[in-house]
């Protein structure tokens, strides 16, 4: 049986300030209450509910504002890392929002919340790979990460094979030319 809770702040992937929201108990019990970030939603909690939601409101546009700000910062901003390869040129490991964070804050000085960052796996091959971010309040940017091999790759070179032919193509070719 689910509870009804007031959120006293916005809670990711649960709801914002304000908001009469369902959870399972145990969540409520061990994580939302004693924390307090929410409470038990009875007749005098839900007074409280008007006064969240305009603090949420006002919130939104100081939010929003700036998102836009960091939007103009770092849209379309390339950023590099260098990672291990073995000799055949396939990543040690990989890159995910972690080392996208670090790298956004070593270069930019920005703070991001791992959250932010739109990618459904973390990157295993090199090059450069478009990440989709989405900042607070619906505000998206993009940036790109360009990962290179730590060393110089010597990949030997594949010389382009003619593509073998079927022993019944070569015949039906034989009989057509004579």
């Amino acid at each position: 049986m689910q509870k009804q809770l007031l959120l006293l702040e916005d809670i990711h992937g649960v709801g914002r300030k304000g908001d009469v929201v369902k959870v399972k108990p145990g969540y409520a019990r061990n994580f939302l209450v004693p924390q307090q970030k929410a409470e038990v939603a009875t007749k005098q909690t839900l007074r409280k509910q008007e006064r969240l939601k305009k603090e949420r409101e006002e919130q939104a546009v100081k939010d929003r504002a700036e998102s836009e700000t960091l939007k103009g910062q770092i849209d379309k901003h390339e950023y590099e890392t260098v990672v291990k390869v073995d000799h055949d040129g396939h990543m040690y490991g990989s890159v995910g929002p972690a080392e996208i964070v670090e790298l956004v804050q070593e270069k930019d000085g920005i703070q991001l919340d791992r959250h932010m960052i739109r990618i459904g796996q973390p990157f295993k091959t090199l090059g450069t790979h478009v990440v989709p971010l989405r900042l607070k309040e619906g505000v998206t940017a993009e940036i790109a990460i360009k990962i290179s091999p730590d060393r110089p790759l010597d990949l030997p070179k594949v010389e382009k094979e003619e593509p073998k032919k079927d022993p019944e193509d070569i015949e039906a070719q034989d009989e057509t030319d004579a």
